[in-house]
């Protein structure tokens, strides 16, 4: 970890701010399964990691932001079921940011994970809204992309298009799966 003195017997001390595998593997598995679920609904049109997470940064208490966008997202307000399939936990908040609605989680082990649900048109990219272009910007991984409508919106505010389906901050699964492309429906 940078800026850390060494242990006495050489190895570096296990900081407040790293990440444990066992946090990792958490994350990943979120990660999966939503990916998996949405990969599942004709209604979702894309679905990024966005932030610390994408971005490789995450620390001991980052929270997971994930956004999914649909071209049906009145459904999710109006029809919780999908918070009972993703069993992410607890929901302890959920408000509007302008197109976009947050449905913050917390798991039994006390990991947040915040569920943006918002319209496929928040990734247009003639022209691409500001807010949008600081999200994507700020650290995306694209997730998700049946329809191609994210790699273009990601190339439009300068970033790779390439999708994975495990984040570069997360270990592949133990299986070994996990790396490839994410763009097509089972």
């Amino acid at each position: 970890m940078t800026g850390s003195s060494a242990a006495p017997d050489g190895e570096q001390p296990a900081g407040p701010a790293e990440v444990s595998v066992e946090r990792r593997d958490e994350v990943r598995a979120v990660v999966e399964r939503v990916t998996g679920w949405a990969a599942g609904r004709e209604d979702i049109g894309g679905v990024l990691l966005v932030g610390s997470w994408a971005r490789g940064a995450a620390r001991a208490h980052s929270d997971v932001d994930l956004l999914l966008l649909t071209t049906e997202p009145g459904r999710y307000a109006d029809d919780e079921a999908w918070v009972r399939e993703l069993a992410l936990g607890e929901v302890i908040r959920n408000r509007a940011w302008g197109p976009v609605t947050e449905w913050r989680h917390r798991t039994a082990s006390g990991l947040e994970v915040e569920v943006g649900i918002g319209p496929v048109g928040w990734a247009r990219t003639d022209p691409v809204d500001d807010g949008t272009r600081r999200v994507v910007t700020d650290g995306v991984r694209l997730l998700h992309d049946p329809l191609g409508f994210l790699g273009a919106l990601l190339e439009a505010c300068g970033r790779s298009a390439q999708a994975s389906s495990v984040p570069a901050s997360l270990p592949k699964s133990r299986s070994g799966s996990g790396g490839g492309p994410a763009t097509s429906r089972p």
